[in-house]
């Protein structure tokens, strides 16, 4: 039989556990009823009906589904880049549909990394300016040092100077991978990340997604056709006609 300095011990660390299993499921991302509808000449074309989605930290989530299935649009909502016709969405603990376009800009800059199929790199500006700059706009200082020290882990650090039009897809792509964790995200988003490389440079991106997702222990939703590809996140989610689908 437990005495009563024993049995405040074992509740003591069940309270420590619980709190811990508290920590590691903190939700970060929660859609709820998320519909889209746009105006496609005299008719309404629905893209998306009824998503409910919760991601949780440090989890890794595929979203799959066949092309115009509303993948790109899920995310783009997720991401506060545009609105739902209905349904709400919290993103590390904010209502998007609460905040104006400065303060859904505000949270994406600091708790959000993009990763897109389009690389969308600033052509006029070097591989170093490229990644400095969403550290610039939050005036956070040293973005000097911070682009260069996460450009040198993807393997770029003797390309900073080099512009997008003197780099190959792949190294395109690594400089916007780059980009996406300087600002040390709670949440990357990632738009089909290969979609526009070659098998070999795909690949080479794809590994430094998850090696750098888990040293970050940042939470990663991907959209993503390649099923290989999906079956390395923890969770897929598949999509069919705007609808989650078992």
């Amino acid at each position: 039989m437990l005495g009563a300095a024993d049995a405040a011990l074992v509740a003591a660390s069940r309270n420590m556990d619980a709190s811990q299993t508290m920590i590691e499921t903190k939700t970060v991302l929660e859609a709820r009823g998320i519909g889209k509808t746009v105006k496609s000449g005299d008719r309404d074309l629905v893209i998306l009906r009824d998503i409910d989605l919760a991601v949780t930290q440090g989890e890794a989530v595929a979203v799959v589904g066949a092309s115009g299935s509303g993948k790109s649009t899920l995310l783009a909502i997720l991401a506060g880049l545009d609105q739902p016709s209905t349904g709400t969405v919290h993103l590390d603990g904010a209502e998007l549909g609460a905040l104006d376009e400065d303060a859904r800009a505000a949270l994406r800059g600091r708790a959000v990394g993009f990763v897109f199929q389009s690389f969308q790199l600033l052509p006029a500006l070097t591989a170093l300016e490229n990644v400095m700059l969403p550290l610039e706009i939050a005036a956070v200082s040293g973005a000097e040092a911070a682009a260069r020290a996460v450009l040198e882990r993807v393997g770029l650090g003797e390309r900073l100077q080099h512009y997008p039009k003197h780099l190959s897809g792949g190294e395109q792509q690594r400089v916007a991978l780059a980009r996406a964790f300087v600002v040390q995200p709670k949440l990357l988003l990632a738009d089909e990340p290969t979609g526009s490389l070659d098998a070999e440079s795909g690949a080479g991106v794809i590994k430094l997604i998850f090696d750098m997702n888990r040293e970050a222990g940042t939470t990663l939703v991907m959209v993503t056709h390649d099923e290989t590809l999906a079956q390395r996140c923890a969770r897929v989610v598949r999509l069919a006609a705007g609808r989650i689908v078992v």
